[in-house]
């Protein structure tokens, strides 16, 4: 293919997503495809010869679609949204087209600038303080590892760089049982071990208990242990449990623990001022998390980090051999040193698309709708006796089962669950809260409306026994 093809099969490509979206609404969820059938159809072996784009893109066409699950349909309510703004979907165009590698401000300024820009349009839509400043990455789990490889350096005075983690102290970190398995695997990845991750208990609010956090602290310090940092939840990924973030980083702060702040999908919710009651003490966090690309449109992957103060990160996580140097203008901001990979994407295009394309005004409506939206259907599913609402946080995602009289509920739960989903019109999953296994139902799509939510109800009450 030469590049004197590429308009013309663009302007084809963008025919078919206007196809796609437009016939998105009528198509199964899910595909009806069984482990390895897709790759069944593809041949075993690469094309010795080059191919016409014309059969390639029939073979696209004619394949891949059907075997897909597709996140952008107006009734994907599992896991939480992974949403695509028509405005983001242009700028990675662009994006793609550039092919820009912006790892370093000289290799893209624009990239870096922007960057910037976006990081503090954000901080300003979610209310926070003046002083974070920050940068994007492309998930939370890499956040979360780069705040956790932060609070080990931090405790161990920026040695474990240098000297390994042989002979080190033991370090531990402290959370919720609430806080998503990111948290798990960054205290894996970072040599700290599963078992210096401490989950404290939390209290009727699903929070994690303040003084159940200093109790263990102080007995971990009679132990010998060295405390490294604590991680916070709002809007946990299983049921939406929020820590109470003022009083954790109040105990935090005595000790001198640095502190992270995962809200990778409620995150988003901050843009409306009456939400930012359930992460209030917020601005007092080392590190905080937020996913633009899970409810606010601009499409994965996109993960921003607000730092208080990046320098413990930059410290931790920096790197400048002579090869990566700009000459001569050495106080520029490269923020490769701010994460893991050395590689990154421009990121910040979407997000300059998107606020301007949708307006704080219309991210706002559209969260309120799904919040209002999801309260409203977890109102009927708790007036009705088949069911029972055994989760209902502040945002927009609760939890449900079905309860038929002389059965149990589990096994009547997960069965309407595998029905749902193979029927195709709507698509959930599920968690299990104090042994209980409840159908979780997270709202989200841009494209959803009230019907498409309410459609929840008809649906399970069509397919219960």
């Amino acid at each position: 293919m030469q590049y004197s093809e590429l308009g013309y099969w663009l302007k084809k490509s963008a025919q078919w997503v206007d196809g796609y979206y437009q016939k998105l609404a009528h198509r199964p969820i899910r595909p009806s495809q069984a482990p390895g059938e897709f790759a069944a159809l593809l041949p075993a072996s690469p094309p010795q010869k080059a191919e016409p784009v014309s059969d390639i893109m029939a073979d696209f066409e004619r394949l891949v679609p059907n075997a897909m699950t597709h996140w952008q349909h107006p009734r994907f309510f599992a896991y939480f949204p992974a949403n695509a703004a028509p405005a983001s979907i242009l700028a990675e165009s662009l994006v793609n087209a550039m092919g820009a590698q912006a790892m370093l401000w000289q290799t893209s300024p624009a990239a870096t600038e922007m960057e910037q820009v976006m990081v503090d349009w954000l901080r300003q839509a979610l209310g926070l303080r003046q002083g974070f400043t920050g940068t994007i990455h492309d998930t939370a789990t890499t956040v979360t590892l780069c705040a956790i490889l932060t609070m080990r350096e931090r405790a161990l005075q920026f040695k474990g760089l240098t000297e390994g983690m042989s002979g080190a102290p033991k370090l531990r970190i402290y959370a919720s049982d609430q806080t998503h398995s990111s948290v798990d695997k960054g205290v894996r990845l970072a040599g700290i071990g599963q078992h210096n991750l401490v989950k404290i208990g939390v209290d009727l609010s699903l929070s994690m208990d303040p003084m159940g956090l200093r109790q263990q602290i102080e007995d971990d310090l009679a132990d010998g242990f060295l405390p490294a940092g604590v991680v916070l939840c709002v809007g946990g990924t299983s049921i939406g449990a929020s820590d109470r973030v003022a009083d954790i980083i109040a105990v935090a702060k005595e000790y001198g623990l640095y502190t992270h702040v995962d809200a990778a999908w409620a995150g988003s919710a901050m843009i409306c001022p009456e939400f930012r009651q359930h992460w209030q003490g917020v601005d007092g966090a080392d590190s905080i998390v937020f996913n633009p690309h899970k409810w606010l449109g601009a499409q994965f992957d996109c993960s921003v980090q607000f730092l208080a103060d990046p320098t413990s990160q930059i410290n931790t996580l920096g790197l400048r051999p002579s090869y990566l140097q700009t000459l001569d203008a050495e106080e520029v901001t490269n923020f490769n040193e701010w994460t893991v990979p050395l590689g990154r994407r421009f990121r910040a295009l979407k997000l300059w698309f998107v606020m301007r394309a949708e307006g704080l005004d219309g991210l706002q409506a559209m969260i309120r709708n799904h919040v209002s939206w999801c309260h409203e259907l977890a109102n009927k599913f708790d007036q009705d006796a088949d069911y029972k609402l055994v989760t209902n946080c502040p945002f927009a995602l609760f939890s449900f089962q079905y309860c038929p009289a002389n059965e149990d509920s589990n096994e009547a739960t997960k069965t309407l669950l595998n029905a749902i989903n193979e029927d195709g019109r709507t698509y959930f999953t599920q968690t299990m809260v104090n042994g209980q296994f409840v159908i979780r139902v997270s709202v989200g799509p841009i494209a959803c409306t009230r019907d498409d939510v309410m459609s929840v109800y008809d649906i399970c009450k069509q397919l219960q026994h």
